[in-house]
Protein backbone atom coordinates (compact mmCIF):
# COMPACT_ATOMS: atom_id res chain seq x y z
CA UNK A 1 0.00 0.00 0.00
CA UNK A 2 2.82 2.51 1.13
CA UNK A 3 4.66 3.05 -1.94
CA UNK A 4 1.13 3.33 -4.18
CA UNK A 5 0.94 6.40 -2.22
CA UNK A 6 4.58 7.65 -3.47
CA UNK A 7 4.04 10.93 -4.64
CA UNK A 8 0.61 11.71 -3.31
CA UNK A 9 1.08 11.32 0.32
CA UNK A 10 0.28 14.53 3.09
CA UNK A 11 2.83 12.34 5.35
CA UNK A 12 5.30 12.28 2.51
CA UNK A 13 5.01 16.10 1.85
CA UNK A 14 5.45 17.23 5.85
CA UNK A 15 8.79 14.76 5.62
CA UNK A 16 10.18 16.79 2.81
CA UNK A 17 9.72 19.56 4.81
CA UNK A 18 10.12 18.98 8.62
CA UNK A 19 11.92 15.33 7.95
CA UNK A 20 11.18 12.03 10.06
CA UNK A 21 9.24 12.92 12.86
CA UNK A 22 9.46 11.67 16.38
CA UNK A 23 11.77 8.88 14.58
CA UNK A 24 9.19 7.48 11.58
CA UNK A 25 9.03 8.11 8.21
CA UNK A 26 6.04 8.89 6.00
CA UNK A 27 5.69 5.51 4.87
CA UNK A 28 5.43 4.20 7.93
CA UNK A 29 2.78 6.73 9.08
CA UNK A 30 0.69 6.23 6.05
CA UNK A 31 0.63 2.45 6.38
CA UNK A 32 -0.91 3.06 9.81
CA UNK A 33 -3.84 4.23 7.77
CA UNK A 34 -4.00 0.76 6.81
CA UNK A 35 -4.50 -0.19 10.22
CA UNK A 36 -6.98 2.17 11.05
CA UNK A 37 -9.03 1.41 8.18
CA UNK A 38 -9.18 -2.29 9.36
CA UNK A 39 -10.21 -1.32 12.73
CA UNK A 40 -12.64 1.33 11.60
CA UNK A 41 -14.52 -1.35 9.25
CA UNK A 42 -12.76 -4.64 8.50
CA UNK A 43 -15.64 -5.75 6.59
CA UNK A 44 -15.13 -2.30 4.14
CA UNK A 45 -11.77 -3.98 3.33
CA UNK A 46 -11.98 -5.10 -0.76
CA UNK A 47 -9.13 -7.08 -1.76
CA UNK A 48 -8.27 -7.57 -5.51
CA UNK A 49 -6.24 -10.50 -6.35
CA UNK A 50 -5.23 -11.77 -9.58
CA UNK A 51 -3.78 -15.83 -9.98
CA UNK A 52 -3.27 -16.28 -6.40
CA UNK A 53 -1.71 -12.70 -5.57
CA UNK A 54 -3.43 -10.05 -4.21
CA UNK A 55 -2.47 -6.79 -6.08
CA UNK A 56 -4.38 -4.62 -4.67
CA UNK A 57 -7.22 -2.87 -1.93
CA UNK A 58 -9.60 -0.14 -1.31
CA UNK A 59 -10.55 0.24 2.14
CA UNK A 60 -14.30 1.50 3.04
CA UNK A 61 -16.18 2.34 5.72
CA UNK A 62 -20.55 3.70 6.15
CA UNK A 63 -21.37 6.59 8.47
CA UNK A 64 -24.67 5.61 8.33
CA UNK A 65 -26.19 8.42 10.35
CA UNK A 66 -24.73 11.13 7.85
CA UNK A 67 -25.63 8.65 5.11
CA UNK A 68 -22.34 9.15 3.19
CA UNK A 69 -19.79 6.05 2.51
CA UNK A 70 -16.11 7.05 2.62
CA UNK A 71 -12.99 5.51 0.85
CA UNK A 72 -10.13 6.50 2.82
CA UNK A 73 -7.50 4.34 0.93
CA UNK A 74 -7.13 2.39 -2.71
CA UNK A 75 -4.03 0.72 -3.37
CA UNK A 76 -2.68 -1.00 -6.78
CA UNK A 77 0.66 -2.75 -7.52
CA UNK A 78 2.89 -1.00 -9.99
CA UNK A 79 2.64 -3.83 -12.46
CA UNK A 80 -1.46 -4.21 -12.49
CA UNK A 81 -2.07 -0.14 -13.21
CA UNK A 82 -3.71 0.78 -15.74
CA UNK A 83 -5.93 -2.48 -16.30
CA UNK A 84 -9.29 -1.60 -14.76
CA UNK A 85 -8.53 -3.00 -11.43
CA UNK A 86 -8.74 0.41 -9.46
CA UNK A 87 -11.95 0.94 -11.36
CA UNK A 88 -13.53 -1.80 -10.42
CA UNK A 89 -12.45 -2.08 -6.62
CA UNK A 90 -14.22 1.70 -6.66
CA UNK A 91 -17.46 0.39 -8.32
CA UNK A 92 -17.12 -2.41 -5.59
CA UNK A 93 -16.98 0.13 -3.05
CA UNK A 94 -19.57 2.39 -4.02
CA UNK A 95 -22.25 -1.09 -4.92
CA UNK A 96 -21.27 -1.67 -1.22
CA UNK A 97 -22.97 2.00 0.31
CA UNK A 98 -25.82 1.36 -2.47
CA UNK A 99 -26.37 -2.42 -0.46
CA UNK A 100 -26.22 -0.44 2.44
CA UNK A 101 -28.57 2.23 1.13
CA UNK A 102 -26.19 5.01 1.38
CA UNK A 103 -26.70 7.98 -0.97
CA UNK A 104 -23.35 9.48 -1.75
CA UNK A 105 -20.08 8.59 -1.68
CA UNK A 106 -16.73 10.92 -0.80
CA UNK A 107 -13.01 10.58 -1.49
CA UNK A 108 -10.29 12.37 -1.60
CA UNK A 109 -6.96 12.92 -3.03
CA UNK A 110 -4.24 15.13 -3.48
CA UNK A 111 -4.18 17.70 -6.26
CA UNK A 112 -1.24 16.08 -7.95
CA UNK A 113 -3.19 12.76 -8.45
CA UNK A 114 -3.34 12.74 -11.78
CA UNK A 115 -5.15 9.32 -12.21
CA UNK A 116 -6.71 9.47 -9.08
CA UNK A 117 -8.54 12.63 -10.14
CA UNK A 118 -9.47 10.94 -13.58
CA UNK A 119 -10.83 7.83 -12.65
CA UNK A 120 -12.53 9.21 -9.68
CA UNK A 121 -14.27 11.65 -11.70
CA UNK A 122 -14.93 9.61 -14.80
CA UNK A 123 -16.88 7.59 -12.34
CA UNK A 124 -19.22 10.21 -11.00
CA UNK A 125 -17.15 12.08 -8.14
CA UNK A 126 -17.20 15.84 -8.42
CA UNK A 127 -14.40 18.00 -6.65
CA UNK A 128 -17.16 20.13 -3.91
CA UNK A 129 -13.65 21.75 -1.93
CA UNK A 130 -10.07 22.02 -1.70
CA UNK A 131 -7.88 22.01 1.44
CA UNK A 132 -4.48 22.55 2.09
CA UNK A 133 -2.44 21.16 4.94
CA UNK A 134 -0.33 23.08 7.09
CA UNK A 135 2.49 21.97 9.57
CA UNK A 136 4.10 24.02 12.16
CA UNK A 137 7.27 22.79 14.11
CA UNK A 138 7.08 22.86 17.61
Amino acid sequence: MVDAFDGVSIDQGMEAGFGEIAGHDWRWRKGRHFDDDVRRDPEGIIVAVIGDQPVGFISTWIDREAGIGHIPNLSLTPECRGQGVGRRLVELGLQRFRDAGITHAKIETLVQNNVGNSLYTSLGFREVARQIHFVAEL
